[in-house]
């Protein structure tokens, strides 16, 4: 297919080549997607896991080997204009809407009930619940058909420990399942997927024992495993999946 004739896929929070995102971009683009990408720098730099040096770079180039136009947008989904200035970017490198949009990004500092200050409740809700909400909006006011718009959301049910980032994340939920009605006469479908724990280089030795234990098969998800279910909700045969938020977990327990 030529570029013209791919659908085009904006994927929020591909920060590092290892991450979920990362993973389901490379899997639209063997699909025959063109891709968008949102990153943002200074979020993986203030993480333990730090910046990993040249992984735009690196995920732009697997995506052109894969046949797939690619760009990626720095983006403070913090910031309440940041929605609108991704999807104008977006539109004046490709010059067609947005087909399927998957939210990928998060904000995720472990704090709990009696620790979590203000500051990081309002940051977590700001980057996962609000700019979610602002992203689908634009989505939805830009969207231009043909039917078969695709929103896709990653969320999380881990709230002990975690809690602003577990409450925003619910929100996240009723956010984009609302999507599914809302958006219904554009021809727009709109899933949740709940991946369970995934190996992207943040779990500990002991973590990963942990995890992989609670699950039949006895391993942790892989960024493919998610993508490949990511993938099927954005095809023509995952079309009648609509409204749902979807366990892709492994049967953890």
């Amino acid at each position: 297919m030529t570029s013209v004739t791919r659908p085009l896929a904006l994927v929020t929070g591909v920060g590092r080549t290892v991450g979920i995102g990362a993973g389901i971009a490379r899997r639209l683009a063997e699909s025959g997607w063109d891709i968008a990408l949102t990153c943002w720098t200074p979020y993986d730099l203030r993480m333990e896991w730090g910046v990993e040096q040249g992984a735009t770079e690196a995920v732009l180039g697997e995506l052109a080997e894969r046949g797939a136009a690619a760009m990626a947008v720095e983006a403070d989904l913090a910031e309440t204009e940041t929605p609108a200035r991704v999807f104008d970017a977006v539109r004046e490198r490709f010059g067609r809407p947005v087909t399927a949009l998957v939210m990928a990004h998060c904000e995720s500092v472990d704090s709990g009930l009696l620790d979590t200050t203000v500051e990081s409740f309002d940051r977590h809700f700001a980057v996962n619940a609000r700019a979610s909400w602002l992203l689908i909006r634009e989505y939805g006011q830009r969207f231009t058909g043909p039917a078969g718009g695709r929103i896709v959301a990653l969320t999380s049910d881990h709230t002990v420990g975690n809690l602003p980032y577990g409450a925003s994340k619910g929100a996240l939920d009723r956010i984009t399942l609302a999507a599914a009605r809302e958006l219904a006469h554009l021809g727009v479908t709109a899933n949740v997927i709940n991946p369970g724990p995934v190996d992207t280089g943040w779990m500990t030795a002991e973590q990963k024992e942990q995890l992989a234990g609670l699950t039949p098969l006895g391993r942790l998800g892989t960024p493919r495993d998610t993508a490949h279910l990511v993938d099927f909700l954005c095809s023509t045969e995952g079309q009648w999946i609509n409204g749902q938020l979807l366990m892709s977990n492994g049967g953890l327990a």
